[in-house]
């Protein structure tokens, strides 16, 4: 049986390199291509997958607000970060929003398609040089706010902003994205901080000293 991978990457030429490599694979076939997130949510939903292979940095809608959307809509594909970065808090912010895998995008073409095959029998899957990364957040275990903790990385950044005057608009100038996305994740973070309004939401941050 083939196994159907939607991928998702706002680099075309990337997209079509992993789409070459997955088509070498007798069980395994791209049935989708997504360019931005949201793009992603709307036909993962219309067009269930078996698993996504889904970059981290994107324009607009990052790929943890990506896999937080994807989660709360219910679908039930696995979903594997494919990044560059290996920086020890992208990953911890991937686990805890129940990613069920982790690669660099700098992994050997057997190694990608080997932990694919593992990623779709259920099993987690990460890169073998962030392995290291699991181990000290196990050992450290820190005590995080727990609200703070809610917010994805994007959530957290239009927070700041806000708490720093800025509008709407200025919040989309900075971050390169629309208008219509940062009310998506400002009505996100009212509601996952308890809030009720803007005002609200920036004297929070200000008193939790997040506002820089």
């Amino acid at each position: 049986m083939t196994a159907k991978i939607l991928l998702v990457d706002d680099h075309p030429m990337l997209r079509k390199g992993v789409a070459q490599l997955i088509s070498l694979e007798d069980n395994l076939e791209v049935s989708a291509e997504a360019s931005s997130g949201e793009e992603a949510i709307a036909l993962a939903i219309k067009n269930p997958v078996d698993l996504i292979l889904l970059d981290l940095n994107m324009k607009g809608l990052s790929g943890i607000d990506t896999l937080s959307a994807l989660k709360r809509a219910e679908v039930k594909s696995k979903i594997v970060i494919f990044s560059v970065s290996d920086n020890e808090a992208d990953v911890l912010q991937a686990l805890k929003f129940n990613a069920d895998g982790y690669l660099l995008k700098d992994s050997e073409p057997e190694e990608l398609i080997t932990k694919i095959n593992i990623a779709l029998k259920g099993e987690f899957v990460i890169s073998e040089p962030l392995t290291q990364i699991l181990v000290r957040s196990l050992r450290s275990n820190p005590q995080k706010n727990s609200l703070l903790e809610s917010l994805t990385q994007r959530e957290l950044e239009n927070l700041k902003l806000i708490a720093n005057g800025k509008s709407n608009k200025d919040i989309a100038n900075k971050l390169g994205i629309t208008e219509a996305t940062v009310k998506v994740h400002v009505k996100n973070l009212l509601k996952k901080l308890g809030l009720k309004s803007r005002v609200e939401a920036a004297l929070w941050a200000i008193e939790n000293k997040i506002s820089h």
